[in-house]
């Protein structure tokens, strides 16, 4: 049985009856998904447009009249770091439950709120979204939600597709790694009726995209010599991404940082190291991994780092500039398996050309890289706007 059949037999598997959503998740749509085709998915959700216009669900709530539930969802690793920032900046009035995946930094970014936890969403995976769909039902019933707004990746599909059609507003912020245009996810969720979709980059805004800010707003760098003490602190981030391990970065540092590498040979200081690591494999390298930490920890270490090495992830660029820190960023390359596609080198590139990083292929980064960043620090320059969401 090939893809599409499987993809096709899982649809007809889940029990409309019980919520509805047969239509929405038809062989029709799973054939455009399949096949990136962005013309049947713009066929069949203008038919869906037409047929439910009339829905009186889609109308039972208006923003700003009566009481708000507002559903944050988002997937661990950047995506909830960009959505935990942007929550502070979103207009609300009412109760708020968050939904993504467990692990360290998602239980200690959302320590204290309403949280459900679901099981992970992986890349691309057709049978994961669809297992959303029964828990995206009863959160609607259950909480009485009014909006629903993420940042994605996959996990959005599960939900606010279904969450559009039964009348509760949704919102798909892009994702700020996205710099010149929409992800997968965004490209299908912008056919979707009833969602509505934002990039954070003026440059590729439009009618269906509209702009309301970044993420990275309120950063500016200063030129401001931070001297390392007695003791050269290092930390190193590959984030928390599942399926891309990224070998590539702790095999080049792993000789430069050694306590007799050339970075304790060029300053003289002893050079202690932080291997934030995920889910690499680097149980052959002479190195002490640690693979994820709580969020308050990693923030901790990175507040007491004089260099900061990351992979470009838009979660770790954030928590590095949070800390005051302009990091060495090295994109991953889907060359070589590390992710889905080469995002990471546009986000790079753009952190750099804003001055709050420094771009630098794994092959290219040395130590006379990594001591350049001594002279530069990252600071707030006021508080940014209110991010505001269309009606």
């Amino acid at each position: 049985m090939d893809a599409r059949s499987v993809a096709v037999n899982l649809i007809m598997s889940v029990p409309c009856d019980e919520f509805g959503a047969g239509r929405l998740l038809s062989p029709l749509v799973v054939t455009g998904w399949l096949r990136r085709d962005r013309t049947t998915f713009a066929k069949y959700f203008a038919e869906q447009a037409a047929r439910s216009a009339t829905n009186p669900l889609r109308h039972r709530f208006v923003e700003g009249e009566g009481h708000m539930t507002t559903l944050f969802l988002a997937a661990t690793g950047g995506h909830l770091a960009e959505l935990d920032r942007l929550a502070d900046r979103i207009p609300h009035d009412g109760d708020s439950v968050w939904v993504t995946h467990a692990d360290q930094q998602s239980r200690s970014m959302l320590a204290g709120r309403d949280v459900e936890f679901v099981p992970y969403v992986g890349v691309r995976s057709l049978p994961d979204v669809l297992r959303c769909v029964p828990h995206a039902h009863r959160l609607m019933k259950q909480r009485k939600l009014t909006r629903a707004v993420s940042t994605g990746a996959g996990i959005a599909l599960g939900y606010l597709p279904y969450l559009a059609f039964r009348g509760v507003m949704c919102h798909y912020i892009e994702s700020a790694a996205r710099v010149h245009a929409p992800s997968l996810t965004g490209q299908i969720l912008q056919w979707v009726p009833g969602v509505r979709t934002y990039t954070q980059y003026l440059g590729w805004s439009s009618r269906r995209w509209g702009y309301a800010g970044s993420v990275f707003d309120g950063y500016e760098p200063v030129a401001v010599a931070r001297a390392p003490g007695t003791v050269l602190r290092v930390v190193v981030m590959s984030g928390c991404a599942t399926q891309y391990p990224f070998r590539r970065l702790f095999g080049h540092l792993a000789p430069l940082l050694a306590p007799d590498g050339v970075l304790a040979q060029t300053t003289g200081l002893p050079v202690q190291v932080l291997w934030q690591t995920g889910e690499t494999h680097v149980a052959d390298l002479p190195i002490q991994p640690t693979p994820l930490l709580p969020a308050a920890e990693l923030s901790a270490e990175l507040a007491r780092a004089d260099i900061v090495i990351s992979h470009a992830g838009t979660g770790s660029a954030l928590a590095a500039l949070e800390a005051g820190r302009y990091p060495v960023l090295t994109p991953r390359d889907s060359a070589y398996g590390e992710q889905v596609d080469n995002h990471q080198q546009q986000l790079a590139t753009e952190l750099a050309r804003r001055g709050l990083a420094m771009h630098c292929d794994v092959d290219c980064l040395t130590v006379e890289v990594m001591l350049a960043t001594l002279g530069t620090s990252i600071q707030r320059c006021g508080m940014p706007s209110l991010y505001l969401l269309r009606a």
